[in-house]
């Protein structure tokens, strides 16, 4: 799976932005594998078979390195955990069984939007002073009862600042909490 099906949800409409593809997501950002509202349905009702949460999948991707990201997702129709991770300048997509918190495969991201995002987000984990794992159990204290669905870094103002979505009930919201 590629993160060039993020989708941005603001609202009830949707819109596909570049600023997804490249990880800059300020909105209520949710994943899924077809551009509709059935598809953030879709991905919600899914995240309730995941036997993890994310920063479980952050701490089985630091097998492969630094991760930079992460992601629950829907592809072809089955949840799925993404880890991008950095390790010696090179960038990995790591997928995370959701079910037992095991490395399913690791690939190299080595073109297109893919490796814009993680070249982006190793830059922002560059400057960052937290990791992605503490920065998002702090937000989790704010929401206890909320998942996180998703972590996208990304540099603002020069700053680096994590973008978390979580599910909260069935609604999505977002929060940006800085790294620094």
């Amino acid at each position: 799976m590629t993160r060039r099906k993020m989708l941005l949800v603001t609202g009830g409409a949707t819109v596909l932005g570049l600023a997804a593809l490249i990880g800059f997501a300020d909105h209520n950002a949710t994943f899924a594998d077809d551009d509709d509202d059935e598809g953030q349905e879709r991905l919600i009702k899914l995240l309730t078979t995941a036997k993890i949460d994310l920063q479980q999948g952050l701490a089985v991707g630091e097998q492969e390195g630094q991760p930079i990201s992460a992601k629950f997702e829907v592809d072809e129709g089955k949840l799925q955990l993404s880890v991008y991770t950095a390790k010696d300048g090179k960038f990995s997509e790591v997928l995370v069984d959701h079910a037992n918190a095991k490395v399913m495969k690791a690939e190299p991201i080595t073109e297109g939007d893919d490796l814009a995002a993680a070249k982006s987000q190793s830059a922002a984990m560059a400057k960052a002073k937290t990791t992605l794992k503490e920065t998002i159990d702090k937000a989790v204290a704010q929401s206890p009862k909320a998942r996180v669905v998703s972590a996208v870094p990304s540099l603002k103002d020069g700053r680096p600042v994590v973008s978390i979505a979580f599910l909260d009930g069935e609604q999505m919201k977002t929060v940006q909490q800085p790294l620094d």
